[in-house]
C-alpha cells in the first residue's frame, strides 16, 4: 500500500513538470534589429520572420533599434531574459569591428549570445563614376597611382564597412584614395552618381539603376562567384583584387547567453527551412541577398575571427576607440 502510494506522487509529480513545461514558443517572438527601416537588414528580418512566424504558428513581432554601429540593439537583446523570446538581427560589423571601435562596448559578442546562425550574405560591388576614364579595376588603380589621392572614395562613417573595404583595397593594390565618409549607403551612392567621389561599395540592389543606365560603373563584386543581378561584373579575385580582401557583410540572429539549446536549435531548424521555400529565396536575391542558413557555431568561429581581423585594419588606418 505504501509503494502504490509513493508511485502515485512520483507519477503525479512527473506528470505535473510535464505538463507545466510548455512547448517553444508559447507566445510571439520579439526580433529586435539593431539598424533603421528600410535596409538590407530590415528587409532580411521582416521577409524572413514572415516566413518562420508561419513555421512557428506565432508571431515574430519586428523592432528596430538602431544607433551606434548596431551596439544599441545588440545590448537590447545581450541583457534579455534567455528564454527565446528576444531575439537579434545584426551585422557583421556590429559583432567582428564594434570591438575595436568602442572602449566600452556594452556587450561582448563572444560571450553575451547564443548564435542561431547566417541568415544572408550581402556581398559589396565596387562602382565608380563612369566620367573617370576607368573601366576596369587595373584601370582605376593606374589612374590613381598616376594621381595619388585624387580621387576620393565614399564610405558610409568613419569604421563603417565601407571604409574598412576600402582601405584594405587600397593597400592590397598600392594606391591612394581620398576618403569622403556619408551618412549612410545611400548618401554614399548619391555622391557618386553625382561626380563628388569617384569610387564606392554598395549592394547590388542600391547600385543595379544606377549600373543599367550608365551612372554608375561596375568594377567587382565581392564574393566568390558572380552574381545572378549582374553576371557580367567580375569578381573581386577575376578583377585582380584579391578572394578575401573586401569582406561582404551578413546578417544573423543571435539570442541571449543561457537560452537553452533546444531553443536554438528549433529557431536554427525553422531559419533554415525557411530560406529553402523557393519564394523567399527569389525574394532575397532580387534584393541582392544571398541565403545563407549557417549554423551558430560557424557563425561563432567567423566572429572570433573577425574581431583581430579588423581590429588591425582599425589600427592601421588610425581610428581611435571611442
Amino acid at each position: 500500500m505504501v509503494v502504490s502510494v509513493i508511485r502515485f506522487f512520483i507519477l503525479f509529480a512527473f506528470c505535473s513538470a510535464s505538463f507545466g513545461q510548455e512547448a517553444f514558443p508559447s507566445k510571439p517572438i520579439r526580433l529586435i534589429v539593431s539598424f533603421t527601416p528600410g535596409g538590407g537588414a530590415d528587409l532580411t528580418a521582416r521577409v524572413v520572420g514572415q516566413k518562420m512566424s508561419e513555421q512557428l504558428k506565432q508571431p515574430i513581432v519586428v523592432e528596430n533599434r538602431a544607433g551606434a554601429n548596431g551596439s544599441i540593439g545588440a545590448a537590447a537583446v545581450a541583457g534579455a531574459a534567455p528564454d527565446g523570446y528576444t531575439m537579434l538581427l545584426t551585422d557583421r560589423g556590429a559583432l567582428g569591428v564594434n570591438p575595436s571601435l568602442y572602449v566600452k562596448l556594452p556587450y561582448d559578442p563572444l560571450r553575451d549570445f547564443e548564435y542561431v546562425g547566417i541568415v544572408t550574405v550581402a556581398p559589396y560591388v565596387l562602382v565608380s563614376d563612369p566620367r573617370l576614364p576607368a573601366k576596369s579595376l587595373a584601370e582605376l588603380a593606374a589612374l590613381a597611382r598616376a594621381s595619388p589621392g585624387k580621387i576620393n572614395y565614399a564610405s558610409f562613417g568613419i569604421a563603417s564597412m565601407a571604409q574598412l573595404n576600402l582601405e584594405a583595397l587600397k593597400a592590397r593594390m598600392a594606391i591612394d584614395l581620398t576618403h569622403v565618409p556619408y551618412k549612410g549607403a545611400g548618401p554614399a551612392v548619391q555622391g557618386v552618381v553625382a561626380g563628388d567621389a569617384g569610387v564606392t561599395i554598395a549592394s547590388p540592389a542600391g547600385v543595379l539603376g544606377f549600373i543599367r543606365d550608365g551612372r554608375l560603373r561596375a568594377l567587382a563584386i565581392s564574393s566568390p562567384r558572380r552574381s545572378q543581378l549582374l553576371p557580367d561584373v567580375p569578381t573581386l579575385a577575376e578583377a585582380g583584387g584579391g578572394e578575401d580582401t573586401m569582406a561582404s557583410t551578413y546578417f544573423a540572429f543571435a539570442l541571449p547567453a543561457g537560452t537553452p539549446r533546444a531553443i536554438v536549435d528549433r529557431l536554427h531548424q525553422e531559419l533554415v527551412r525557411s530560406l529553402a521555400q523557393p519564394d523567399l529565396a527569389q525574394r532575397l536575391n532580387a534584393a541582392g541577398l544571398e541565403p545563407s542558413g549557417m549554423a551558430g557555431a560557424e557563425l561563432a568561429r567567423l566572429v572570433r575571427e573577425d574581431i583581430p581581423r579588423f581590429r588591425k585594419l582599425v589600427q592601421d588606418i588610425g581610428i581611435k576607440p571611442e
